[in-house]
């Protein structure tokens, strides 16, 4: 399977000196940006992020699947409509 990263390191400067803006995407479609204060902090940020895509990809699956499962408990206890979902 071909991975895709899409990284983006942009300098900017601020009030208070140069920052380095980091954007990112995987090839799970997850998203980040933050912003390091060099650009050695930048590229060290996106080589971790990047390592850690199927990692998070599978605390994501775990995280919907989770929703899921409270969505169709709710049904069954009757407690949600399709306007509400009765925690008002």
């Amino acid at each position: 399977m071909n991975k895709k990263y899409y990284i983006t390191i942009e300098q900017s400067r601020v009030s208070f000196g140069d920052t380095f803006k980091v954007e990112l995407e995987d090839h799970h479609g997850n998203y980040t940006c933050v912003y390091e204060r060099s650009i050695e902090e930048a590229m060290t940020y996106a080589q971790n992020w990047c390592k850690q895509a199927e990692q998070r990809e599978k605390e994501r699956q775990v995280h919907a699947k989770a929703v899921a499962e409270m969505i169709k408990l709710d049904r069954e206890a009757g407690i949600t409509t399709s306007m509400s979902d009765g925690l008002d």
